[in-house]
C-alpha cells in the first residue's frame, strides 16, 4: 500500500499559482461571477478549498467583481433583446446572489417596455398584430424573451407602430 504523500509548502504554493493562472486565463476571456468561476475551475480538477482561496484573493484584488459581472451581463443581454425575467433566470443559473441581481436590474435603468416594443418591431415589423392568433403568437415570443405581461401589453398595445 502506498502512503499518502505529504504536500510541502512549495507544492501547495505551486498549486495555488496554477489555479490562479487558470482563473486569470478564464477572466481574460470575459467576466464571471464568483460561483461560475469556481465551478469552472473545479470542473478542471482543482480542489474546492484551493479554488475558494484563489477566488477570494481575486475578489480582494478587485480582479473579480460580482457587481461588474452583473452589470455587464444585463447590458449585453438587454442588447440582445432579452427581458428582465430571462436575464434574472440566467443570472440565478450562474449562481449570482438574488440581491446582486435585483441591484443590477435596478441600476440598469432600462425601459423594458420600450425594449419589448423594439424587439417586437424587429421580429414582426411595424404593423400591429391583425387578429387574436397573431397577437397571441407575438405575446408568446416576447414572453419567451423574458418580458412581463405588463411589458408585453405595452409592446402589443395601441400606438406601438408610431416612431419614438
Amino acid at each position: 500500500m502506498r502512503r499518502p504523500r505529504k504536500l510541502d509548502t512549495d507544492a501547495a504554493e505551486a498549486d495555488e499559482r496554477t489555479v490562479r493562472t487558470a482563473a486569470l486565463a478564464l477572466l481574460a476571456g470575459r467576466d464571471f461571477g464568483r460561483a461560475e468561476l469556481a465551478r469552472r475551475l473545479e470542473r478542471r480538477g482543482y480542489q474546492a478549498e484551493l479554488v475558494a482561496a484563489v477566488v477570494e484573493g481575486l475578489v480582494a484584488e478587485r480582479l473579480l467583481s460580482e457587481t461588474r459581472f452583473v452589470e455587464q451581463f444585463i447590458r449585453q443581454h438587454a442588447g440582445r433583446g432579452h427581458g428582465p425575467a430571462r436575464i434574472r433566470a440566467e443570472l440565478r443559473e450562474r449562481g449570482v446572489p438574488e440581491a446582486e441581481i435585483e441591484a443590477g436590474l435596478e441600476a440598469a435603468a432600462q425601459d423594458w417596455a420600450a425594449l419589448a416594443r423594439e424587439v417586437r418591431r424587429r421580429r414582426f415589423g411595424l404593423s400591429p398584430p391583425g387578429d387574436y392568433a397573431e397577437r397571441a403568437r407575438q405575446a408568446r415570443f416576447l414572453q419567451y424573451r423574458g418580458f412581463s405581461n405588463e411589458q408585453i401589453r405595452a409592446a402589443l398595445g395601441p400606438g406601438e407602430d408610431t416612431d419614438p
